[in-house]
Formats: C-alpha cells, sequence, structure tokens
C-alpha cells in the first residue's frame, strides 16, 4: 500500500474539523478542488470513504474518525517537533502563527513591524478576522497569539492586558450633533448607526451599551470593516463607534469629529492571548513581552 503524506494528514485535518471542503480549503490557501482531491487519495489508497454527505452536510464514516484521530496525533508532534527545534535556535529564527481582530489590526501591524526589524529572520503568518474568528483559531490551537479585546470567561485562554482602547462615537464635522457640548443617549439613539458584523467585539460592546439603557440601535448599514465605516461615517450615511485608537489621522486632519455623548468613551482593552495550557516557542514568548514592553514605550495620545 501506498504510503500517506504530511500534507494529506493535514489537508484531512482540516476537512474534518470543519465538517465542511470550503471552509478547509480557505483556511489551508488552497482551492477547493486541490483538497478534494488530497481526501480523494486518501480514500484511493486506503480503500474506504472517508466523509458522506447527506444534503448539504458532510458527516465522518468510521473510517474518517480513524484517520482524523492519527491526523491530529501527527500534527501535534509536528507542532512539538517544531517548538523543540524552534528552541535550540533562539529567536533569530522560526514562525510566529498570529491572529489579530480587525479593530486592532493597525496597531498590531505597528508592533509587528518594529518587532521583525529586531528578528527579520521570524517567519510571520498574520491572520486578521473577527472577534469570533479568532476565539476560533485559538480553540483549534491553529495560532501561538492572538491580538484583541476582552476574552470570555471559561475558555482556557491565557489574556494580559497591554493598552486600553477607547470606543467613541464618530460623525462627520458638519452633523448637527458635533458642535453639541454634551450628547444624551436619548439623542444618540434616534439616530442611524454603521456597524460590524455579528461576531465583532465592538459591536457586542455598542449593543450591551444600549441595551444596559433601555434603547435600541437604528442600524443603517451593516459593514465588515473598520475602515469602511470610518470611510462612510465621512460621507455623511450614519454615526459610527469605533476604537479612539485607530482615529488618529481622521481627527487630525478634520475629517470626523468625536460626539461628547454621556457614558462615553466606553473603555475597552487590548489583550495578547494565547491558549492557557499551550508551551509558547521562544519567537512567541519573545513577541508577547516585546508586545509588553512595547506598549509601555509608547507616547501618550495627544487629547
Amino acid at each position: 500500500m501506498r504510503r500517506l503524506t504530511l500534507r494529506q494528514f493535514r489537508v484531512f485535518e482540516a476537512v474534518a474539523r470543519n465538517l465542511s471542503f470550503s471552509r478547509a480549503a480557505a483556511e489551508l490557501h488552497l482551492s477547493q478542488p486541490a483538497v478534494s482531491m488530497q481526501v480523494r487519495g486518501i480514500e484511493l489508497i486506503l480503500g474506504m470513504p472517508l466523509t458522506e454527505q447527506l444534503g448539504k452536510k458532510i458527516y465522518l464514516t468510521d473510517a474518517g474518525r480513524e484517520v482524523l484521530h492519527a491526523s491530529q496525533a501527527i500534527t501535534a508532534r509536528l507542532d512539538d517537533l517544531q517548538h523543540n527545534l524552534a528552541q535550540l535556535k533562539g529567536v533569530d529564527s522560526g514562525s510566529l502563527r498570529l491572529a489579530v481582530t480587525s479593530t486592532v489590526n493597525a496597531i498590531a501591524t505597528g508592533i509587528l513591524a518594529r518587532f521583525r526589524s529586531g528578528h527579520p529572520g521570524v517567519a510571520v503568518h498574520l491572520d486578521v478576522s473577527n472577534r469570533a474568528t479568532v476565539l476560533d483559531l485559538l480553540a483549534n490551537n491553529r495560532i501561538d497569539l492572538a491580538i484583541m479585546g476582552q476574552v470570555p470567561e471559561g475558555l482556557g485562554l491565557a489574556a494580559t492586558r497591554f493598552m486600553d482602547n477607547p470606543l467613541v462615537v464618530i460623525a462627520p464635522p458638519g452633523h448637527p450633533l458635533a458642535g453639541r457640548r454634551k450628547v444624551t443617549v436619548e439623542a444618540l439613539a434616534a439616530e442611524s448607526f454603521l456597524v460590524r458584523e455579528a461576531g465583532s467585539g465592538t459591536r457586542a460592546a455598542m449593543e450591551r451599551f444600549f441595551a444596559a439603557r433601555g434603547q435600541d440601535i437604528r442600524s443603517s448599514m451593516e459593514m465588515s470593516s473598520n475602515e469602511a465605516i470610518r470611510q462612510a461615517v465621512q460621507a455623511g450615511l450614519g454615526l459610527g463607534i469605533l476604537s479612539q485608537q485607530t482615529l488618529e489621522m481622521e481627527l487630525t486632519l478634520k475629517r470626523l469629529a468625536v460626539l461628547n455623548v454621556e457614558g462615553f468613551p466606553i473603555m475597552r482593552h487590548w489583550y495578547v492571548v494565547h491558549r492557557a495550557d499551550k508551551r509558547l516557542s521562544p519567537v512567541a514568548q519573545a513577541f508577547k513581552q516585546f508586545v509588553l514592553a512595547d506598549a509601555g514605550t509608547r507616547p501618550a495620545r495627544r487629547k
């Protein structure tokens, strides 16, 4: 019998974990036909099917579950091997798998650039996603570290706070509320908002704020990125709630205005996060310490 390859094991593990060929393909940055071909190759070698499709859903066969267990054991052993080799090399080389939420992307990429200037031999894989996706990557041990907002309890994650993240209400400079010394929550609730997609930490914080005050959000449009919201607010399509840390250029150039709303800013924080049971490689440990030190040396933001 021909031998299975490590590539086949990794591809099948992604398919079995996602129960989806398309999601596995997106995760592995492969085409869906390429993923299907790898799984079909395993089935031809073993002489039995690994998946079955009922309607639009994919299920693992008994053989598929056995191959999944083997795939997970093999990939875990390879991760241990890479960790041990990285320890021998130190932090001048090796790899770092990092995920950041889109809200903190601009801050995180700046930190990453400063880290790599001192460690040019480190190869970095960066995934920018919303909060729900980053939590999923952590849960499935697909990344070493994450930079994100508040982490839910009970998920077995270790989170270290490194920077404040004040959420503010933004409007075009010419908006009627922009000239008020104080804006009530009731006045704000009468406005239309541009909101992030479900699963975004910013949207969750926004919804909690209004719900705690007995108000509903009037959402005129849902957008999948902070940049899209910034542009849409500038165009006068509605108000937005974003991190003030990401608005420096727009506020300096007076393209946007921060409204003086009672109860704002909503003070949140950014964290560097990893699985509590994960043994960090020297590269990941060095980057974590760099994030904490870098945040402590950044100049204070001007009011």
